[in-house]
């Protein structure tokens, strides 16, 4: 099929390849009804599984080389090349459905699983299952055995699972009720030592209030001191400076009294 949007030479390839399997697919579908025997028509089936499978990783390499070369091309044209991958999934899961729909007729058990991720559907066919038409009663039994030893097997882990699961939980919420706790005990200790560092900062507010109170009256007492000392010494240098009053008890004597005594002396002389 030619294709009208520039392709590098790596994706026409890949692209040619997938419509040649989309022919053959639609090719052999159409052989498909004109089959009657069921086991030839399982082939068949089989045989257009694998093109299914084909097709599907080829899909996958377009969309890789899509991403490859994303920055150098023009974001229209790997808008178009993008729509053109999801064309060829639609394609494909087309192709899937009629499929299935002809494995039903056939009364296939087969269990078939599609995803394509985020894109899309995308087909998964399991390998080597044997068809339950082509099965005897005893493979029937024992397959059912053996599934059913499977499905305990299964529910046994998921109960394992589920045990270890709890203890887990268990053990969390344990570690997370002893962070708890502890957390607890240290806002309650970050608190202690806030209310004590308001304590101390007032403390230290009163004793630094109390040092500049006793600091003046210290001041105030040394320049007293000075004052007396001052006084003290004027009155010694210039004991007859009447400007300056006496200080209470270091008054000199005075002179009348001298006086009165020199005249005592003089009359017991006389």
């Amino acid at each position: 099929m030619a294709s009208d949007m520039p392709m590098s030479a790596e994706l026409e390839q890949i692209d040619g390849e997938i419509q040649d399997i989309f022919r053959a697919l639609e090719n052999g579908f159409q052989k498909l009804d004109k089959i009657k025997d069921s086991n030839r028509q399982s082939k068949q089936l089989e045989e257009l599984t694998g093109k299914m499978r084909e097709c599907k990783r080829l899909i996958k390499e377009f969309d890789r080389e899509i991403k490859d070369q994303e920055s150098r091309h023009a974001p229209d044209v790997n808008k178009q090349l993008n729509e053109k991958k999801q064309t060829m999934i639609k394609e494909l899961n087309s192709y899937v459905a009629l499929r299935k729909t002809y494995q039903s007729s056939l009364g296939n058990k087969r269990v078939e699983l599609f995803d394509m991720g985020a894109g899309g559907s995308d087909p998964v066919a399991e390998d080597n299952v044997k068809m339950a038409s082509d099965m005897s009663n005893q493979e029937l039994i024992d397959a059912g055995t053996k599934q059913m030893d499977e499905t305990d097997q299964a529910i046994q882990r998921s109960k394992m699972v589920v045990e270890q699961t709890i203890e887990v939980g268990t053990q969390t919420a344990a570690n997370l009720k002893q962070q708890t706790d502890q957390m607890g005990r240290i806002v309650n200790e970050l608190d202690t030592i806030q209310f004590s560092i308001k304590k101390a900062t007032q403390l230290v507010k009163e004793i630094g209030r109390q040092v500049a109170t006793d600091k003046c009256i210290m001041f105030f007492l040394f320049l007293i001191v000075c004052g007396v000392i001052a006084i003290i010494i004027v009155k010694v240098v210039n004991p007859n400076n009447k400007n300056i009053r006496d200080i209470p008890g270091l008054a000199p004597p005075a002179p009348t009294a001298r006086r009165l005594l020199s005249a005592e002396a003089f009359g017991s002389l006389g």
